[in-house]
């Protein structure tokens, strides 16, 4: 293994607020920056895009599709950047570009008029986003030591449902309540774009500020041989590796039905009838009740282990499939669903992605999260398509919604036999 020097020991020396150190605090801080996104793109962008699209098309359906083309773009591409950002200083320049790219395209997508180009601009948005979290996730390692990772990865994600309310709310008086003073719908969609554009870009400044690659491989004369000689090796490895490749195979069925639940939310209910304002006041309620949930969850790992509070969202989650398909038909009951998507959410993405960290070499995370992103985009991919496609063919959006119960089923198995680490190897 490559890696920096130590900088003494900053777990004992510079704890600050909530016993993050300074570099942990920053990293962190990128979840409150993104966030803004995300945020915007389940609950608002959505509703905006139906607006623009052509009288009686489904919103669903197009909607599923555009992920899918995201989803399927990015697992491709993600592999290759990892493993070119492993190498020394790379790391942080793939972050740059990304999360640079994105925040352009994030503040362009006030531009379009009608519904293809705005779902091109969004797509491009969206690849950049999940593109950056590559490379952000992989800095998990430098920015906090073993040991820590579950609670620094819980405070991650809680924090960035704090901090995606900010902007939000802000985004939410604009559009709804602009016309007060002379500003219409569709230009306070605008100005909306432009405020989770700057406070995605803000909130990026401290980790390229104060995070740095500590742990690399060293660059050769030929980087794209052993960019590909690299990848073929690490595949190998996840195949051989029991405990890794059951974890993997895990994670691609239950965060399946996790990305298409926040993903495709909004346009089911919108789907089902459910007013607009509703929809959007239960998600940032689903926000709010995530935050202590998360950095619960965090705390909890470290009580009772991180596969089994994994085991107990997943479960959580096949329930919430199930209500959501059988149960979900009034403005209440989305509320119902929007609460208990918020207790189990954070946690199952911050331990998922701790749990992950714990498993392979520190100085190629870039690589193995490249990996970790195919994993969990294909898998996006194919849950968003289910529920188009099942909601094409049958005309309700419930049995969409339904056939991704299984994948959590699935996923549950697997995790559950998962091998201890002495086990792992063949």
């Amino acid at each position: 293994m490559t890696s920096a020097p130590p900088e003494g020991n900053p777990m004992k020396s510079e704890k600050t607020l909530f016993g993050l150190t300074k570099k942990e605090r920053s990293w962190v801080l990128y979840d409150v920056g993104n966030s803004a996104f995300v945020m915007l793109s389940t609950a608002l962008i959505p509703i905006y895009f139906a607006s623009l699209a052509e009288p009686g098309s489904s919103v669903v359906v197009a909607w599923g599709y555009a992920e899918t083309v995201a989803a399927l773009i990015l697992a491709l591409l993600m592999p290759i950047f990892g493993s070119l950002a492993d190498l020394k200083g790379n790391k942080k320049k793939f972050f740059i570009g990304t999360m640079g790219t994105g925040v352009v395209m994030c503040a362009a997508l006030g531009i379009p008029t009608t519904a293809l180009p705005f779902l091109i601009v969004y797509v491009v948005a969206s690849i950049m986003l999940n593109g950056s979290m590559v490379f952000y996730d992989a800095f998990l390692v430098d920015a906090a030591e073993d040991g820590r990772y579950d609670e620094v990865s819980s405070h991650g994600y809680a924090w960035g449902y704090v901090g995606s309310c900010i902007p939000f709310v802000a985004c939410l008086a604009v559009v709804l309540g602009g016309s007060a003073v002379g500003i219409d719908a569709r230009t306070g969609m605008q100005i909306a774009f432009v405020i989770t554009a700057l406070w995605w870009l803000a909130f990026s400044i401290p980790l390229i500020r104060d995070v740095h690659q500590t742990h690399f491989k060293p660059k050769s004369a030929q980087v794209f041989k052993d960019t590909f000689r690299g990848l073929v090796k690490t595949l190998k490895n996840i195949v051989r590796d029991r405990r890794l490749r059951y974890f993997m195979l895990a994670f691609f069925f239950y965060i399946d039905g996790v990305h298409t639940i926040i993903k495709m939310s909004t346009s089911y209910g919108t789907e089902l009838g459910i007013d607009s304002t509703q929809l959007v006041l239960a998600l940032l309620v689903t926000q709010i009740v995530a935050f202590p949930s998360a950095i619960a969850y965090g705390r909890l790992a470290i009580r009772f282990g991180t596969r089994r509070m994994l085991l107990i969202a997943i479960f959580a989650y096949f329930c919430i499939t199930l209500f959501a398909a059988f149960f979900l038909r009034t403005a209440v009951e989305f509320w119902v669903l929007a609460v208990c998507v918020g207790l189990f959410q954070g946690g199952i993405q911050a331990l998922s992605r701790s749990e992950f960290t714990k498993i392979v070499p520190p100085e190629n995370e870039g690589e193995y999260y490249g990996f970790f992103d195919i994993f969990g985009k294909y898998a996006a991919v194919m849950g968003t398509l289910l529920v188009s496609v099942f909601t094409q063919l049958s005309g309700n959006a419930s049995f969409g919604v339904l056939s991704i119960a299984i994948l959590f089923a699935l996923g549950f198995v697997l995790l559950w036999k998962m091998p201890a680490a002495q086990e792992s190897q063949e």
